[in-house]
């Protein structure tokens, strides 16, 4: 059995996945493009092994590394294959044309979508407020990354939390997937503002922190 499954190849998916190998977990990446995700694997290096979208996830936790449009396409095509495990949406649901709105319905968020399409698994909201960069350092000035856990499954939440400590980050837990709407909005926020040439200097390497 993989401790974790990241499905995607891109830079979020290299981010957790350096926090994975860092953290010592098994791992394994899942890719439309299988060779995407044999060069992603080859380059963490660890126990991590790849494959297709035609491979079963392995993972006790399974990250989907995708934008919000795939991340609904690959919940649909595995469907209840992903039944009993913890399934991890780091999606934001941004109009990305503009950055000035979301592109659900008030009232839900790209977790609970996600959640509605996979009823057997657990859903969490996790590293949505993360940008790629600083989550593959796992600092920012300096000091550790928060991240926001959301869920409705205090079993599912403890396991992403520990796996997010374990890899050298603050876990928040924030209540019930519920709560996932106010960190996809606070995520427009941010990311408005780097997107937005008055603060050129952020260039989508900033990280949140709660100072306490």
């Amino acid at each position: 059995m993989t401790d974790i499954t990241i499905i995607g190849g891109g830079n979020m998916a290299r981010a957790i996945g350096t926090r994975a190998v860092a953290a010592r977990r098994t791992l394994q990446i899942l890719d439309r493009t299988p060779e995407h995700a044999a060069k992603l694997a080859a380059e963490l290096g660890g126990d991590t092994t790849s494959g297709g979208l035609g491979d079963i996830p392995d993972g006790d936790i399974v990250v989907l590394a995708l934008y919000y449009g795939p991340a609904k396409e690959v919940a649909t095509h595995y469907g209840d294959t992903l039944s009993g495990k913890t399934v991890v949406d780091i999606s934001n649901p941004i109009n990305v044309a503009t950055f000035d709105s979301l592109v659900v319905e008030p009232g839900t968020s790209a977790a609970e979508e996600i959640a509605a399409l996979l009823p057997g698994a657990n859903i969490v909201k996790a590293f949505n407020t993360t940008f790629a960069g600083p989550l593959t350092a796992g600092v920012s000035g300096g000091l550790p990354l928060d991240v926001f856990v959301a869920s409705d499954s205090e079993e599912a939440s403890n396991q992403v939390a520990s796996f997010a400590a374990a890899a050298g980050l603050r876990p928040l837990r924030v209540g019930g997937l519920r709560h996932a709407r106010e960190l996809e909005g606070f995520q427009l926020l941010v990311m408005a503002l780097q997107a937005n040439p008055a603060y050129e200097s952020f260039n989508w390497g900033t990280g949140l922190k709660i100072i306490d």
